[in-house]
C-alpha cells in the first residue's frame, strides 16, 4: 500500500516553499488545511492568506508570477475560478507571448461535489481551456502530480492544475486498460477515471472488453498511438468529465472523431442543469451505472445480462 495522494502534494508544497517560492489562497492554514494537502506553514514560511476577495486574489498571484516566485495558487472549490481566474487568464497566461515576459504559476484548482450547491461544486478546467498560453493536467495519482509539478518547474507556463478531493486518499496509479479489439473505448477525465475502471472490471466479466485510456493531460492534448489504433478498431468510445458535457469532454470528443475517421464517441459529463445543495437536486459526474447503463444502450444486442 502506497501514500495516499493528498501527503505527496503536501510534500511538493512544503519542498516548494522551502526553495523560496510562494503558495496563496484563502483560509489555507484553517482546519483540515484544504483537505490534508498543505503542510502546517504559515506567512513568514511563505504561505500567503489571500483576503475573502475572490477577483484580487488573481491579481496578487499575477504579479508575484511576473517576479519570478512561481507561486502556488490554492483555489479550494473549482467553481470559484468564475471569480480567481479573470487576471490569470487575462494577463498570465498572455503576457510570455505579447510582452515576452512569462508567468509561470502552479494553479491548484480543487473539485468536489455532493450538496454544495450552484457555485462551489464540480470541476470547471473548461474555463481555462479555451485560452491560450495555458497547460492543463488532471493528476489523480502520486506519480502523476510529481510528473506535473516536474514540467511545472521545468517551464515557464501557466499550469491549471484540476485535482479532485475524492482522488485525495488514492494510493494506487491507474495504467490504461488495453484489450485487443475491444467493443468500447473509455476516454475519461478527473474523478470519472475510477468509475471507468470499475465499469471496465465488471464488463468484463460479461465478455465486453473495455479498453480505458486515462486523460490526465488535457492541454496540449496527445492522444496516444494505441488508444487511437483502439478506437478505429472498435468504431465507438466515451468521453467521460465532471465538467459539463459542453466543455472539454465535447472538444476530446471532436478531436478523437477527426482522428479516428468514422468512430463515434459519445459525451457523458455533468447534465445541463444548476446543482442545488440537497441530494436530490445534485449535479454530479456520471457513475459507474450510468456509464454502464450507457455502454450497454450504445453496443445494443452485443451486451447480454
Amino acid at each position: 500500500m502506497g501514500i495516499p495522494l493528498k501527503d505527496t502534494i503536501k510534500k511538493t508544497v512544503r519542498t516548494h516553499l522551502r526553495e523560496g517560492h510562494l503558495a496563496f489562497g484563502q483560509c489555507l492554514t484553517a482546519v483540515g488545511w484544504v483537505g490534508g494537502t498543505l503542510p502546517e506553514l504559515y506567512e513568514e514560511d511563505g504561505m500567503i492568506e489571500l483576503p475573502m476577495a475572490d477577483v484580487a486574489g488573481g491579481g496578487f498571484v499575477v504579479g508575484a508570477g511576473l517576479m519570478g516566485r512561481r507561486p502556488i495558487y490554492v483555489i479550494r472549490y473549482q467553481g470559484f475560478n468564475w471569480y480567481n481566474c479573470i487576471s490569470i487568464l487575462n494577463y498570465a497566461c498572455k503576457s510570455k507571448e505579447m510582452w515576452g515576459v512569462p508567468c509561470p504559476i502552479f494553479v491548484r484548482g480543487v473539485a468536489m461535489e455532493g450538496s454544495i450547491g450552484p457555485v462551489a461544486g464540480s470541476s470547471h478546467h473548461s474555463l481555462y481551456y479555451r485560452m491560450p498560453g495555458v497547460k492543463i493536467y488532471s493528476p489523480m495519482t502520486n506519480r502523476e502530480y510529481e510528473e506535473c509539478y516536474s514540467d511545472f518547474m521545468d517551464s515557464d507556463e501557466v499550469f491549471y492544475v484540476s485535482e479532485h478531493r475524492g482522488s485525495f486518499g488514492n494510493s494506487e496509479e491507474l495504467p490504461d486498460i488495453e484489450y485487443e479489439n475491444p467493443h468500447i473505448c473509455l476516454f475519461p477525465v478527473s474523478i470519472t477515471r475510477f468509475a471507468a475502471v470499475e465499469v471496465s472490471k465488471k464488463l468484463i466479466k460479461e465478455g465486453i472488453k473495455v479498453s480505458v485510456f486515462h486523460q490526465r493531460i488535457i492541454k496540449p492534448h496527445n492522444f496516444s498511438p494505441q488508444s487511437i489504433s483502439s478506437l478505429n478498431d472498435c468504431g465507438k468510445g466515451i468521453v467521460l468529465d465532471n465538467d459539463y458535457e459542453d466543455g472539454i469532454c465535447s472538444a476530446i470528443a471532436h478531436k478523437l472523431m477527426m482522428k479516428a475517421l468514422g468512430s463515434e464517441v459519445h459525451c457523458m459529463g455533468l447534465k445541463n442543469k444548476v446543482a442545488g445543495f440537497s441530494k436530490h437536486l445534485d449535479n454530479l459526474p456520471p457513475n459507474i451505472e450510468e456509464i454502464y447503463n450507457t455502454i450497454r444502450s450504445i453496443l445494443g444486442g452485443i451486451i447480454k445480462r
